[in-house]
Order: structure tokens, then sequence, then C-alpha cells
């Protein structure tokens, strides 16, 4: 993972939770750590890592994660064993 991807992971893992993380950063961060990210319908973005797959609702109008979307890709996250500690 790249620098850029690496502080998109320690976001979505910081207390407290943020509401200002785009959501352009979270799918490319997901991309860097493996995950083969695909379209679903409508706004739904599908995700598959290590063995785990997850749905997610893609943001809009606004372009910024909400608060109970970073808790569901953190989550997903712990799930897989994508962790800041893991990613140094």
């Amino acid at each position: 993972m790249r620098k850029k991807h690496k502080a998109t992971l320690s976001a979505v893992f910081s207390d407290p939770v943020s509401a200002s993380i785009p959501w352009r950063d979270v799918e490319r961060m997901l991309v860097a750590a493996g995950a083969e990210v695909t379209e679903g319908r409508g706004s739904r973005v599908r995700v598959y890592l290590n063995g785990v797959r997850a749905v997610f609702h893609r943001p809009h109008p606004e372009k910024e994660t909400d608060k109970g979307a970073v808790k569901s890709v953190r989550r997903f996250l712990f799930a897989t064993g994508v962790t800041p500690a893991k990613e140094s």
C-alpha cells in the first residue's frame, strides 16, 4: 500500500469515527489491499477480500462516507485481517 492508502486505512480505524473520508479514497484503499471491487445495482459496490464478501452503498450526492459506512468498512476490514497495525 502506498502512503495515501495507509492514511485512509488509519482514518477508517480512527476514533472518533470520521465522516469526512472521500468514498473514492476508501475504494482505492480496498483495491490496494488486494480487494476485488465490482459494481452492483444502483449505488451498490461489491467487495471481495481474503474470502470475505461485502456490499456497500456508494454515497450520493455527497462524496464523503458517513459514519455508519465507515464503521461497516472497519468491520469488513477487521474480518479480512486488514488493520493499520498489519499494514506497515
